[in-house]
């Protein structure tokens, strides 16, 4: 990755449909994001930049029915095959992810492979930051630090259900959408420290039992256009961050991605047995018997895992590779005259 927010835009439809379908999976589960799962797939410049550019042109263009323009200004294409996967991907997910969270046995592997992943991940972004001197690394080290901190801080905060007014969703809509935008920060986690995980996610239940039809119809819409406002405004903010901070953005991205992994820690004690829905329980980690058959199933999960993320890596910068070649080749000269 360069500090060019503009990234060469190579890829089918078909990849970005199975790009999105990566960053909606990891998107169901606590203490993941996808913007982990962009950075790692080389689109998260891109992602950033397009979401950016609805902006007064943007409306301008749909204003004056300059559709392909309006389309091409924020890369509609790109965003719309993200989208689709990122659907896809949470549905999939949700349909399994709690009942591997919640059963005893494949919970320790679940946490594990998703530890695995976002280890290497960072491991990944880690090698992205080339500080230029002395003093740009420490700044890095530093900034680094403070990013893991305030992600290890945001996991560790206890969460309690609220009576949501309309002002506050809103203002967690604002918050959770910047959250799930950032690598290491889970917008589901940032949602139940808020406290209104339950109640959010409760409303499509609801509503197909035609229960509190008026107060969704008027809820959803104020938190999900605190979404829409909160995703445009920051980023744009990250587009800048990336463009003329792009080692100092990198350090903190990559220590959110290293905070975060304690949540994701394997082995953790379930401290509430009865309740059926993961969000409810409460866990306590723990260090196993290194030499258990549970520890050596976790680590080998979580090995296979990480090194999932490095081929996947390495076939992504392969075909990056091949694409910049195809495009910077001359073209074949036609036979000399005579």
């Amino acid at each position: 990755m360069t500090s060019n927010p503009q990234p060469q835009r190579t890829h089918s439809d078909g990849a970005q449909l199975l790009r999105g379908l990566c960053m909606g999976l990891a998107d169901v589960v606590p203490g993941v994001s996808g913007g982990t799962v962009a950075l790692v797939l080389g689109i998260y410049p891109r992602l950033i930049g397009a979401i950016s550019h609805f902006d007064l042109t943007f409306f301008d263009h749909v204003k004056n029915r300059r559709w392909r323009a309006a389309a091409e200004h924020v890369d509609l294409r790109f965003l719309i095959g993200l989208a689709c996967g990122i659907v896809a991907g949470v549905l999939a997910m949700a349909m399994v992810i709690n009942r591997l969270l919640v059963n005893p046995h494949t919970r320790p592997l679940t946490f594990a492979a998703f530890f695995g992943m976002i280890l290497a991940s960072g491991i990944m972004v880690a090698r992205l930051i080339r500080p230029h001197s002395q003093t740009s690394l420490l700044r890095a080290i530093a900034l680094g630090i403070v990013g893991a901190g305030a992600a290890f801080a945001l996991t560790m905060l206890k969460t309690s259900n609220v009576d949501p007014s309309l002002p506050y969703l809103f203002g967690c809509g604002l918050v959770a959408i910047c959250a799930m935008i950032l690598p290491g920060v889970s917008g589901a986690m940032m949602l139940l420290m808020l406290g209104v995980y339950e109640y959010l996610s409760d409303a499509p239940h609801r509503l197909l039992h035609g229960e509190m039809w008026a107060e969704y119809s008027v809820a959803i819409p104020v938190f999900c256009l605190g979404c829409a406002i909160g995703l445009i405004a920051f980023s744009k903010l990250l587009r800048w961050l990336l463009a003329h901070c792009h080692t100092s953005t990198m350090a903190v991205l990559c220590g959110f991605m290293f905070g975060a992994l304690p949540k994701l820690w394997p082995f953790q004690l379930d401290q509430t047995p009865d309740q059926e829905s993961f969000k409810e329980k409460i866990f306590t980690p723990y260090l196993p018997d290194l030499f258990s058959g549970e520890a050596f199933g976790a680590i080998g999960v979580a090995l296979i895992a990480a090194g999932l993320v490095f081929v996947l890596d390495a076939v992504q910068k392969r075909s990056e590779n091949r694409a910049a070649a195809c495009c910077s080749s001359p073209p074949a000269q036609g036979a000399a005259t005579r």
